[in-house]
């Protein structure tokens, strides 16, 4: 870009690149972007557009979704008061982290973690805080706690179960951390319907200090209706709630929550499914010659592999997208796939296979 015009811009955009998916989002077997392989009925479609016929569409939504907020609070329950819907978890962080930093403030971010959360911090020339993952990708809770401590850092994120490695903490270690360090500590749960480990939410009438972050896009099958949530105390949420754009919620995406939530018995049959695919899929992958397959608390697997750009490369010209997650410290030759339809997972064990 013309110097005279890169100097106009915010300095930071010099530092973050846009975001892009390697293979692109389109394959016979796509696996790469953590997505729900279960689309909503047909007859569910068609009752959520047949009342959203009804609704002006000359007019604006509400300044903010008052009727899915007040459903996910009946849902999770929760105080009203204590929760803010938005246009996708990722319109969520960025109202968040505009709440929590500003220029020199430091967050604890874990690493590897959501690209997502770095981005941010740059772009609001904050200091990112990095404390790496054990060997085995598991949190280290003692350091995220001393650096935090010792950086006097006001704000720390932690993505449980964590993208892109899949671990989680447990409830009593996110207690511990919220309660020990002086920071807002944001638990993003994207994936916490796949995990062995209790919700956060149970710790936000005794956690002030407590931001909790859901999705629809993973378990609930809504990537492309996009629906977050963001939990806190209301005296929290209300301070996080001024820099919300308004009017980011549709109608639309409103009604598609409440038919989702009042027939929440697909969520769990298709949740029931995928961590019974996930088992199985872990123990055939273990059996292949040259593949390490780390622990998941989520709906993808991570293996390790001798070259990960050629394995990516290979599925790819068979038809079968997959994450290359190597660019992310300590994942050196690591590939990442969500779980799919068992036709899906059979396709890429027999192509993992034939690598042998």
């Amino acid at each position: 870009m013309d110097k005279d015009l890169s100097r106009l811009l915010n300095p930071a955009l010099q530092h973050i690149g846009a975001y892009k998916v390697e293979g692109g989002q389109q394959a016979d077997v796509k696996l790469n972007q953590n997505e729900s392989p279960f689309d909503l009925p047909v007859l569910m479609k068609e009752a959520i557009l047949d009342e959203f016929k009804q609704e002006a569409w000359n007019r604006y939504p509400d300044i903010l979704p008052f009727r899915g907020i007040q459903a996910y609070a009946n849902f999770v329950g929760v105080p009203s008061e204590s929760v803010m819907m938005s246009n996708g978890s990722n319109e969520m962080l960025y109202t968040i982290f505009l709440a929590c930093l500003s220029k020199g403030r430091k967050v604890v971010i874990p690493i590897p973690s959501f690209s997502l959360y770095e981005k941010l911090a740059i772009l609001l020339q904050s200091q990112v805080v990095a404390v790496p993952m054990h060997e085995d990708l598991a949190f280290d809770v003692p350091e995220i706690i001393r650096r935090a401590r010792d950086e006097k850092a006001g704000f720390v994120v932690l993505s449980t179960p964590n993208n892109p490695t899949s671990r989680s903490l447990s409830l009593e270690e996110i207690r511990m951390i919220a309660s020990e360090v002086d920071a807002i500590v944001l638990v993003d749960e994207a994936y916490v319907e796949f995990s062995r480990e209790e919700s956060a939410i149970a710790l936000l009438e005794e956690t002030p200090n407590l931001i909790v972050l859901r999705t629809m896009s993973k378990a609930l099958a809504l990537a492309g209706m996009r629906i977050g949530f963001a939990m806190a105390n209301p005296e929290l949420m209300a301070q996080i709630a001024k820099p919300k754009i308004p009017f980011t919620s549709s109608r639309l995406a409103e009604i598609t929550l409440t038919h989702v939530l009042d027939n929440y018995h697909l969520v769990e049959e298709a949740v029931s499914y995928i961590l019974n695919e996930r088992v199985r899929m872990s123990e055939a992958l273990r059996k292949i010659n040259g593949i390490r397959v780390f622990e998941s608390d989520a709906n993808f697997i991570i293996i390790r592999v001798s070259d990960a750009q050629k394995v990516f490369s290979y599925l790819a010209g068979q038809g079968i997208l997959v994450r290359n997650v190597s660019g992310y410290p300590l994942m050196e030759n690591c590939l990442r796939f969500n779980i799919g339809l068992r036709q899906e997972n059979d396709l890429l064990l027999e192509k993992l296979l034939a690598l042998q």
